[in-house]
């Protein structure tokens, strides 16, 4: 009696096995046909891309000091066994491809890249944002083409090739006060890796403060009084990419400022608004001296901290 659930488990199972190992056959003799046949033997096809690939670093490495004997295959390094694809070069089963319209899975796409290409900045690849995104290697590099001087990138620079799919960052680095990336002296990878990091914006430190306190170590501190919104976050009062307003900042000031520091006895800090400006007052407004060409950091200068010992205000 205590044989009989497990046959009638077997009698179950039985059929789905069978076409189990029916689908695993077949696949192992699809894979066992395909040969290696030589990167002579490709180019027969494509040409121009065997005038393209020569110039790029992976040529110069794969033919010249492979490290391994997949890589001293050249092409099929990386497309995998040609011998069916030549045979039938328009089935797109029979090889792997990295462009759109061949429909090779993403994960196979960089599962190949990755076989050389893992650790280091990849560390954190699985679970990023762009793997996330089904975001191929080849979306952002071009490893058939020299187009860029360095990293094999789909476009000329680091900055053209995110701008690609961040349409916005682009039209902020177009503002009047933005990071000198578009001046080229710094690029998207000095502050993210796009290959993966810790933080949600794949920031390349724990967190905001710490990577802008790389180029800005004045303001990292410690400081005998402290601003609160600084120590808080950098981005609490500047855009990280462009602004329309002085220093990356998200509001103008002394509006910004405001944001917080509400009016209080004892002090001149009543709201500001673009009625008291030298303008309005051509049309009978009353002109403050606190809006045109003043700031609240006329008076307090130190606004992200100071050691003095009376600086308690960010005055000195």
């Amino acid at each position: 009696m205590a044989r009989e659930p497990c046959t009638a488990l077997t009698t179950i199972l039985a059929p789905c096995l069978a076409i189990l190992l029916l689908i695993t056959s077949q696949d192992s003799t699809q894979a066992a046909e395909a040969t290696y046949i030589g990167e002579k033997t490709c180019f027969q096809c494509h040409s121009q891309e065997s005038t393209h690939f020569g110039e790029t670093l992976h040529a110069q490495m794969f033919r010249l000091n492979p490290r391994t004997a997949l890589e001293s295959r050249v092409c099929e390094a990386c497309h995998g066994p040609g011998s069916e694809h030549a045979k039938a070069p328009h089935d797109k089963t029979l090889i792997i491809g990295f462009t759109k319209g061949w429909n090779t899975p993403v994960e196979t796409q960089n599962g190949q890249c990755l076989t050389c290409h893992q650790g280091g900045n990849r560390l954190h690849w699985p679970g990023s944002a762009h793997a996330a995104n089904k975001l191929g290697c080849a979306d952002c590099h071009n490893p058939m083409q020299r187009t860029s001087a360095n990293s094999l990138l789909a476009r000329a620079s680091i900055s053209e090739t995110c701008y690609q799919c961040h349409q916005q960052q682009r039209s902020e680095f177009m503002k009047r006060s933005h990071m000198p990336l578009p001046e080229g002296k710094m690029s998207c990878v000095d502050c993210h890796n796009p290959h993966g990091s810790v933080t949600r914006p794949l920031l390349k430190a724990d967190d905001v403060n710490s990577l802008c306190y790389n180029c800005h170590a004045e303001k990292r501190g410690p400081f005998l009084w402290e601003h609160a919104p600084v120590r808080e976050n950098c981005l609490n009062c500047h855009t990280p990419h462009g602004s329309n307003h002085d220093k990356l900042l998200v509001v103008a000031r002394p509006q910004l400022c405001q944001q917080c520091h509400a009016p209080s006895i004892g002090h001149p800090n009543q709201f500001f608004n673009n009625s008291q400006t030298a303008a309005s007052a051509l049309v009978g407004g009353v002109q403050s001296p606190r809006i045109i060409g003043r700031v609240c950091q006329n008076c307090h200068t130190q606004i992200h901290g100071s050691n003095h010992p009376a600086g308690s205000r960010w005055q000195r």
